[in-house]
Parts: structure tokens; sequence; C-alpha cells
């Protein structure tokens, strides 16, 4: 399950020519997950990278904000 996620949103960043830049943070809320995920797990790792996607909005100043 863990590879398969992590492939899904492999899949998304291929798409990355194709969309504009409008992630606030480093490292993107892609590559986030993608970490989240291989160092919590699936469950937990979803949730975290859930959490930080709607946290990147206008209204945030953004910056630099690793895996915890």
């Amino acid at each position: 399950m863990r590879k398969g996620l992590i492939g899904l949103v492999r899949m998304y960043q291929a798409t990355r020519p194709y969309r504009p830049r409008v992630c606030r943070y480093y490292p993107s809320c892609s590559e986030y997950m993608i970490q989240a995920i291989e160092k919590y797990g699936v469950y937990t790792g979803v949730a975290l990278g859930l959490r930080r996607i709607v946290r990147c909005n206008p209204l945030s100043i953004g910056g630099y904000d690793p895996v915890p």
C-alpha cells in the first residue's frame, strides 16, 4: 500500500511542467507527503500530508517546513 500511494504522488509530480507552482512551502506538499509516508507509514503519513495541504493556502506565510 505504501509503494502504491507513493507511486500515485510521483505520477502527480510528473504533471509539474503543466501546472503553475503554487506550493508556499519547502519541501513541496507532494514531496512532504512522500517523506511523511516513508517515515511514519501510510495512515499517519497521509494524515500529516493532508494537514500540510490544508495549511498551504494564500493566507499562509510558507517557508521551510520539514516532516516532524
